[in-house]
């Protein structure tokens, strides 16, 4: 479960590994700060390419689901298995 912020060190390692990925609206995820990435690949970047709405989009999030529906989204994906 992606909150808001998810960022760095907890994104590149332990965020990233579940098999369903869930965010929450508008949540900032990422490495590194849109500058850095900026400066380091000297391209422009897409406008909101941080955010769980993006990453949704682009294959990265399973869902995106408001925080109050987290409980009863994960009990029903839990009971899956």
């Amino acid at each position: 479960v992606l909150t808001n912020p998810t960022m760095a060190g907890v994104m590149a390692s332990f965020a990233s590994l579940g098999d369903v990925i869930l965010a929450e609206p508008k949540a900032m995820i990422g490495f590194a700060g849109a500058r850095v990435i900026r400066e380091t690949t000297q391209q422009e970047l897409p406008k909101g390419f941080q955010t769980s709405e993006f990453l949704h989009e682009h294959g990265l999030i399973d869902m995106i689901v408001p925080r109050l529906e987290m409980k009863e989204t994960l009990a029903r994906l839990l009971r899956y298995l």
